[in-house]
């Protein structure tokens, strides 16, 4: 009897600590997304966002796996470390993450943005790290790309105290963030916006059937059924799949704040950006 009313105390206070925890997690966010608005408003009274991008983002380069030069934006805020990678989708460049990144580092989550070889250009900015592959006669088709987002991981884990990294995919980059994500102990954690089979010749759900690491998924409202099938073998305890109640958009530009919804894509990535990062 005294063995039973100790168990019963003890699941008592598991539950208690259990729902205090969600409490304060939920009043997290809160106050997250409160300094959300405030970001959101400062910048609409405050400098433009092309001078911003030009006067407090710092513009690197480094090489790829086959020497080609990665064009990055890093957006950094009163932390020194940054740990979070943002790779683009289809046709475009490292300028898609102008407002993105932006916010991020004031919200405390420094990124590195990077052009890949298959893409163009967004925002005005030219994706340069495409014009030289494109110069020197490679291919820049989606797995060509493959080398430049291991090349940048590389690059965040070395300058993150060789400490892993999360890694942000949109697209087409989505799938490759997964496909390199899911083996390489460089990444601890992956979000992905709008993955698909994009990749010739690759069985992307095959490849993520056994994965075990923290998992975002979302997408558009349309592709639900897609993503959902595409991690329907993984282990659910490592998935937050974020479905959109709006029509939402394809990609990472789910996040631009001219897309309907998008503080509900940022509410849930916050949430697994500050469980995760």
């Amino acid at each position: 009897m005294k063995y039973a009313f100790q168990l019963l105390i003890f699941l008592l206070l598991s539950v208690l600590c259990s729902c205090q925890e969600r409490a304060d997690n939920k009043n997290e966010m809160i106050e997250m997304m409160g300094q959300f608005d405030s970001i959101i408003v400062a910048q609409e009274k405050g400098p433009s966002l092309e001078y911003l991008y030009e006067n407090e983002v710092q513009h690197i380069t480094f090489p790829s796996k086959d020497s080609v030069t990665i064009f990055a934006d890093i957006y950094q805020g009163k932390t020194k470390q940054v740990k979070l990678l943002l790779c683009h989708q289809a046709g475009y460049s490292r300028g898609a993450y102008k407002e993105t990144g932006i916010l991020l580092s004031k919200l405390g989550f420094n990124a590195m943005a990077m052009d890949q070889r298959s893409g163009e250009s967004a925002k005005k900015v030219p994706n340069l790290t495409y014009q030289e592959a494109n110069q020197k006669g490679l291919s820049t088709e989606y797995m060509d790309a493959k080398q430049d987002i291991e090349a940048a991981i590389d690059y965040l884990y070395e300058h993150n105290d060789n400490k892993p990294i999360v890694i942000l995919g949109s697209s087409y980059s989505a799938s490759l963030c997964l496909l390199i994500g899911s083996k390489n102990p460089k990444v601890k954690a992956i979000a992905a916006f709008s993955p698909g089979e994009y990749l010739e010749g690759i069985s992307l759900k095959d490849s993520l059937d056994s994965i075990q690491k923290p998992l975002f998924i979302t997408s558009s409202k349309l592709e639900i059924p897609q993503t959902t099938q595409l991690i329907s073998g993984i282990d659910t305890t490592y998935v937050t799949h974020f479905k959109p109640s709006v029509e939402g958009v394809h990609g990472a530009r789910a996040l631009w704040k001219d897309t309907e919804g998008h503080k509900a894509y940022w509410n849930a990535f916050l949430k697994f950006l500050k469980e995760n990062y």
